[in-house]
């Protein structure tokens, strides 16, 4: 049950149109009583919401914070009379993770369990497949987990990325370094990746940024024309990156000396290899982000040390004390059902409960005909509001409004948002702009 106070500002961010209102509207919202009073309960036939999760296998974790984002979503939803006054029901499927067992859900979904709605899985690797099943009946597809370069190439007319893309996620950092006076930009960069479709894109993306600010590209595995050197490629039998090859591009980079390392990591074994081999080795950049580790809490700290995290950085595109009224009110709602601080909850939660809100939206405003929600969400004149923030589709599917945080780790273990697509340039006023060599050894 959620609490009376997180009700109340949820009725209130509904019925109170100002600018701050405004900039947190959402779906549910304009399903709710807009009157001040009771709130009629839904009734008819439920509408089906289906979607494929990864309950079990590598993306268990995730698959399961997507099912509650989508879970706190439904009940919002019916709470404030349902969709079309009708109360909203989700159907779910396990795909253990895999791309096919993924596009053989959605198509149960559709022609089994006759679902009216469609949202998306956990992870780039199966939203492809998933939207071109939904496609290939014409059903619309709102995903908030599928971000990678490859679902948008995809150009599936009927899927909307909710989420901010995983390209542009590192690009508030490149445009922070790029602003800098000459005197103060660094001079030059490493960029290490482990081939991965989720990982390496912002480093790319960012990689473009930096050299035309100027800075000097001293090493790069990307594997791309101009590199230096190749990916450093998982394991295929087990998937495991070789911890000898990451250690192996972290002594090549020491000897360079770049001032800024840009790290495409999957997880925190990969990016932790190479921060404690510069550790052992005495060594450390003036700046590290890395696409993925530094925002897994205390695991990170465990595996380096905490006090060698000061001034790390990381990309994410949602955490718990984003200044939103919905995306307050979620944090409320989630507390009060799973326990815990803002700052543990899943950003797939937000994603997910992104994606229902987009698709509510266009229900309200289309219907359930699925030619005329996906005309709607491609409408140049369509600006949603999400826990997350705006969306607005572009022919691809892609937010053209969707914000992206950089977070970095202070002293006394405290991580912090300090740069932010919405702010331009401008870096929190306790951001480190110069990393100090590592604590210890």
């Amino acid at each position: 049950m959620r609490r009376p106070r997180a009700k109340a500002v949820r009725l209130a961010a509904v019925t109170v149109l100002t600018a701050a209102a405004v900039a947190a509207c959402s779906a549910t919202g304009a399903t709710g009583n807009t009157s001040g009073g009771a709130i009629a309960g839904p009734t008819g036939p439920p509408i089906l919401v289906g979607m494929s999760l990864s309950l079990t296998g590598p993306f268990s974790a995730d698959g399961h914070a997507c099912l509650r984002g989508y879970q706190l979503w439904r009940d919002d939803v019916n709470s404030h009379g349902g969709l079309l006054g009708r109360p909203v029901k989700l159907v779910w499927l396990n795909d253990n993770s895999d791309p096919g067992t993924a596009s053989a859900d959605y198509q149960k979904l559709i022609t089994q369990y006759h679902v009216d709605l469609l949202l998306g899985p956990f992870s780039s690797l199966l939203t492809v497949p998933a939207g071109q099943m939904a496609n290939r009946y014409h059903y619309a597809f709102v995903e908030g987990s599928g971000g990678a370069p490859k679902v948008f190439a995809a150009k599936l007319p009927n899927l909307f990325g909710v989420s901010a893309p995983v390209e542009q996620q590192m690009a508030p950092f490149a445009n922070w370094v790029a602003s800098l006076p000459a005197g103060q930009r660094p001079k030059n960069a490493a960029y290490v990746m482990v081939d991965d479709p989720f990982a390496d894109p912002p480093v790319n993306f960012a990689h473009q940024i930096l050299v035309r600010a100027g800075v000097a590209t001293v090493y790069d595995n990307s594997g791309l024309p101009g590199s230096t050197a190749k990916l450093i490629e998982p394991d295929p039998k087990t998937g495991i990156v070789p911890p000898a090859l990451l250690t192996a591009a972290a002594d090549k980079i020491v000897t360079l000396h770049p001032q800024i390392v840009l790290i495409g990591s999957v997880d925190v074994p990969t990016v932790s290899t190479i921060i404690n081999e510069f550790r052992r080795q005495h060594w450390s950049p003036q700046m590290l982000i890395a696409s993925s580790g530094p925002d897994q809490g205390q695991t990170f700290l465990n595996s380096i040390g905490t006090p060698n995290a000061d001034g790390i950085m990381v990309p994410d595109g949602w955490y718990g004390e984003y200044p939103d009224a919905y995306s307050h009110v979620l944090v409320q709602e989630y507390i009060a059902r799973y326990g815990g601080t803002a700052s543990d909850i899943n950003a797939d939660v937000a994603e997910a409960y992104s994606a229902g809100q987009v698709m509510a939206d266009a229900v309200v405003n289309a219907g359930l005909n699925q030619q005329r929600i996906i005309g709607y969400l491609h409408r140049p004149s369509t600006v949603l509001d999400t826990v997350q923030g705006p969306a607005k589709f572009n022919n691809v599917g892609m937010n053209t409004r969707a914000a992206s945080f950089i977070f970095q780790w202070l002293p006394g273990a405290h991580f912090v948002q300090v740069l932010s697509s919405q702010l331009g340039t401008k870096p929190a006023p306790n951001m480190i702009t110069s990393k100090k060599m590592w604590a210890t050894f």
